[in-house]
């Protein structure tokens, strides 16, 4: 049950993702991943190959994740199937909302506009906390401490190496108009002042 209940969630969300994405590059609006430096591209790989390659094996036959199972309780796989359904329109509203501006690197275009509406009204990064939702979402299902682990890992290096580099090139493009939009929004969470508006 809980690993068709990933499965489903995985591939709804990179499917959502993978049309985004497409409708984007189809309109000219993206940039390529080889235009951000070599760190930043070796440190996503770093990353992205064990959570991507241990959530692929996990779904496609359990038995290769099992030195890394966790006792946890069942509730708390169910806790994880809610977070992933939640995740999928979650998913699309980002993605939705950003519209041509969806990137695949921290790097702004010339025509990219700032995206303040929707989720992005009290969060300035939704997008990264969907995809860590995500992931921790399978982690929870799978109730596996290497993907639990992984899922940390990606936290912290979206939070101190990515968004700092995002928000300094957004700083640079949007100027005042984004420091006065970071100081009402939280990064990936709501922050208590941001209010609705």
């Amino acid at each position: 049950m809980f690993r068709w209940s990933a499965l489903v969630v995985f591939l709804a969300t990179l499917g959502i993702s993978a049309w985004r994405r497409g409708q984007a590059r189809r309109a000219g609006a993206t940039i390529r991943r080889s235009d951000e430096t070599p760190g930043l591209i070796a440190g996503r790989i770093l990353i992205a190959v064990p959570l991507f390659g241990g959530v692929v094996a996990h779904l496609a036959n359990p038995g290769w994740m099992a030195w890394a199972a966790l006792p946890l309780p069942v509730w708390t796989q169910w806790a994880g199937v809610t977070l992933g359904l939640l995740v999928i329109p979650s998913a699309w509203w980002v993605l939705t909302t950003l519209g041509a501006n969806v990137s695949e690197t921290v790097l702004t275009r010339p025509e990219q506009r700032l995206v303040t509406s929707g989720p992005y009204r009290r969060v300035r990064h939704p997008l990264y906390a969907v995809g860590i939702a995500l992931f921790l979402s399978i982690a929870l299902m799978a109730a596996n401490g290497f993907l639990l682990s992984w899922t940390g890992v990606a936290l912290l290096a979206i939070r101190l190496v990515v968004i700092p580099r995002e928000e300094t090139e957004l700083e640079a493009r949007f100027g005042d108009d984004y420091r006065r939009y970071r100081s009402r929004t939280g990064a990936l969470l709501p922050s208590a002042g941001a209010g609705f508006r």
